[in-house]
């Protein structure tokens, strides 16, 4: 084995590979087929992209079909504290033994082929997934979809949750562009479940030419968390479902939810589902999604890092004030449209607070703070480290208010991390 240790695999995976993303199938291709990973038996395939919510619809779903008694492989990325997230098998996440055995088996088969970091994930999480053996595969998309590296294998059923702008560098500079990105993980005459109302012309053109039936939110499926007990419907068809829970979902949730409930109804499993499966799978919520940890002040933790994701939880601050001030821990990368996200979140906190992250691309707080400061009425407090962040916004919220750390997953990481050492064992819910 080249290297004794989980950390000394990612670290070398980091460097190997000359770009860092590098979108394109023909490398990948040829050591996927080397590892026999798509001939004979495949589990069945959900593949999931979108520019936001994918990583809760390929929660919500793999905690449904366990419920129901399948075994169920759940690739993720990006991972929130350990990268042994990223690869679930089953209910639990990989070991580093497991993950190092894989990328063992992985290096010997690539021969000369440069892999990057993500690719080499993709392929150890299906190389895991055919060893456990599991019954589903859930794979979510990295970037885009159509040169992303769990494209190599051909979906079940191709679920989109939603298009907006982000990543324009790699996918395109508007929503139809992305779209077209995205929809590239539809296959020919196969279901495509589409998460939001309104989706680009071009996914519905591409789910058109390739004659992929097309479920649609709002108008085949729908969920009302108003209704009593909370139910999903198949639009136009009579059949609906009472999930008896009444869950109090957020929008994106809700439409994330009943995304997720669509898909099953396609693989035509809905009525496996019990009363007791639909708490497991409604109760299933990745880490850093509207996570409020309880306390005083109230911490809301929340990975939203383009606008789309911005208004939602701005929505939700809206529709859950608390007694206090809010505050906002944030970082962003340097290459996302900050504007829309100030315009998102402005109104929604009095105190902003940025933080320096790793990374090449993240943007310097001062930065930060100078474009903060041009927001109406935001007051802006300097923090030399993530742990003075912390300290500064409990005092600035009160026991009465709450903290709101948001802008990208190393944020989030950051402000965990810290709350970790300060509090270990802090209750989390959403």
């Amino acid at each position: 084995m080249r290297f004794p240790t989980l950390t000394d695999w990612l670290a070398w995976q980091e460097t190997l590979h000359p770009k860092a993303i590098d979108p394109g199938l023909e490398r990948l291709t040829g050591v996927a087929d080397a590892l026999r990973l798509r001939s004979g038996s495949v589990p069945k395939t959900i593949t999931v992209a979108g520019t936001n919510g994918k990583g809760t619809v390929a929660t919500v779903l793999a905690a449904l079909l366990r419920s129901m008694g399948f075994r169920v492989g759940l690739y993720t990325s990006p991972h929130l504290l350990h990268y042994n997230e990223r690869v679930n098998i089953d209910g639990r996440s990989a070991t580093d033994a497991e993950l190092c055995r894989a990328f063992d088996i992985i290096d010997s088969a690539r021969g000369p082929v440069s892999l990057s970091y993500f690719e080499f994930g993709t392929l150890a999480a299906a190389l895991l997934f055919r060893e456990a053996p599991v019954d589903f595969q859930i794979l979510e998309v990295g970037l885009g979809g159509r040169l992303d590296a769990v494209n190599l294998w051909d979906p079940d059923v191709a679920v989109i949750t939603g298009v907006d702008l982000d990543h324009e560098a790699w996918l395109g500079s508007d929503r139809e562009s992305i779209g077209r990105e995205k929809a590239g993980i539809l296959r020919p005459c196969r279901p495509v479940v589409l998460g939001e109302t309104d989706p680009p012309r071009s996914v519905l053109d591409t789910a058109r030419e390739l004659h992929a039936t097309v479920y649609r939110q709002g108008a085949d499926f729908g969920l009302d968390a108003a209704a009593p007990g909370c139910r999903w419907t198949w639009l136009g068809s009579g059949r609906s479902l009472g999930l008896g829970i009444t869950p109090g979902l957020a929008g994106a949730r809700q439409r994330n939810v009943a995304t997720a409930l669509a898909a099953l109804h396609v693989l035509g499993l809905q009525d496996r589902l019990t009363l007791e499966s639909l708490g497991t799978g409604m109760a299933a919520v990745p880490p850093g999604r509207l996570q409020r940890i309880a306390g005083r002040p109230e911490w809301l933790l929340d990975v939203a890092h383009n606008g789309q994701a911005a208004r939602e939880l701005a929505a939700f601050l809206q529709d859950h004030p608390v007694p206090g001030s809010t505050v906002a821990i944030v970082a962003l990368m340097a290459d996302k449209r900050r504007r829309v996200i100030f315009e998102a979140m402005g109104s929604r906190a009095g105190v902003w607070i940025p933080i320096r992250i790793p990374g090449e691309r993240a943007l310097d707080p001062g930065i930060l703070a100078e474009e903060l400061r041009t927001l109406p009425g935001a007051e802006v407090v300097h923090a030399d480290t993530v742990a003075d962040a912390v300290r500064a916004a409990r005092k600035c919220a009160g026991p009465d208010g709450r903290v709101v750390v948001f802008g990208s997953f190393l944020t989030v990481q950051a402000v965990t991390e810290c709350l970790a050492i300060e509090a270990p064992g802090a209750d989390t819910g959403t």
